[in-house]
């Protein structure tokens, strides 16, 4: 055994990497600052968190937080650039590695279901993305509006428009564009199910019941628009942002863009559709993430439980 700081690691042949997920406002923070702040570095799983400048409705970590434990994949584009769960992936396989070889363990957490699938069961075999045909598919949608394009994708592949919020243009147009490239639905391309062997990941699932996840969504979004919420959105119009920035897809920012463009505009109707918004994108997290096998579900607050487990798989903490 190697003893750092206050963690104990058993070694192992292979890297390995904790994944610690569940819906929004579960409670992922309050844990990782309470059983991960010694001898970890995170790995952020969070496709809104990724983008400078998005910072109060992203909920990105306190800088308290981030002096005390490294935090990686955070900050790292522009709102107006893509980041993908390819290029996460490519990322996270990189950060696992150094982390290892520092004597650390990465914990990859957040609540991007896409960016732990592809990493811990490895990529389906879908072809890359055409840039021509990219372009074409978002003027498509800039024309004729998100409605139209969730209906076309229904008509072809109705298995993926399940999978995918009807709002969530990145993924809608990726669907789109498979189609036209390849004449075959997205849906139709393999994925694995096995977890990769090149790496020892340890899921590890939080879970609240129902009703109280909801009134913590809820508490969120009141502690994100008595933290500035309107301000942040005003500096980012300043910068140009609209519907076609990959950033402002995400819950919380898309919604006022949408509010501006229907005339509707109000604070407490944003509120309400982020709520709302919000509550609905945690029921498709936890669709997404059942499906994972060797997952071991926890309620955050069975801390002791968690420990247990840890230590089962190799990871004592003191």
């Amino acid at each position: 055994m190697t003893a750092i700081s206050n963690i104990l690691v058993v070694k192992s042949p292979i890297d390995k990497a904790i994944v610690l997920f569940g819906p929004t406002a579960v409670g992922k923070t309050g844990l990782t600052e309470e059983l991960f702040s010694k001898g970890f570095e995170i790995i952020n799983a969070d496709s809104v968190q990724v983008y400078r400048y998005l910072d109060i409705a992203s909920a990105k970590p306190e800088k308290e937080l981030v002096e005390k434990i490294p935090h990686h994949c955070v900050d790292i584009r522009f709102p107006w650039e893509q980041y993908t769960s390819g290029d996460f992936c490519i990322d996270a396989e990189r950060l696992i590695k150094e982390i290892n070889s520092r004597g650390n363990i990465p914990l990859i957490t957040g609540g991007t279901a896409y960016y732990f699938r592809q990493l811990v069961y490895g990529p389906s075999l879908t072809p890359p993305s055409s840039p021509i045909t990219r372009e074409k598919v978002q003027r498509e949608i800039d024309e004729k509006g998100m409605d139209w394009a969730y209906e076309t994708l229904e008509n072809i592949d109705r298995v993926s428009a399940s999978r995918i919020g009807r709002s969530d243009r990145y993924r809608l147009s990726r669907a789109l564009e498979v189609y036209r490239d390849t004449g075959r639905p997205l849906s139709s391309f393999p994925v694995s199910d096995t977890l990769r062997s090149d790496i020892d990941f340890i899921l590890i699932g939080l879970v609240r019941p129902k009703k109280e996840l909801e009134e913590r969504i809820r508490l969120r979004v009141d502690i994100m628009f008595r933290s500035g919420a309107e301000e942040e959105i005003k500096k980012l119009l300043t910068l140009g942002a609209d519907s076609s920035w990959p950033g402002m897809q995400g819950i919380g920012y898309k919604e006022w863009l949408d509010a501006l463009e229907s005339g509707e505009y109000s604070i407490s109707t944003v509120k309400k559709e982020i709520v709302r918004n919000s509550v609905k994108y945690a029921k498709r997290q936890m669709t997404f993430f059942n499906s994972f096998e060797s997952v071991k579900w926890f309620d955050p607050r069975d801390v002791d439980s968690i420990r247990g487990y840890l230590e089962e798989r190799g990871v004592s903490l003191l």
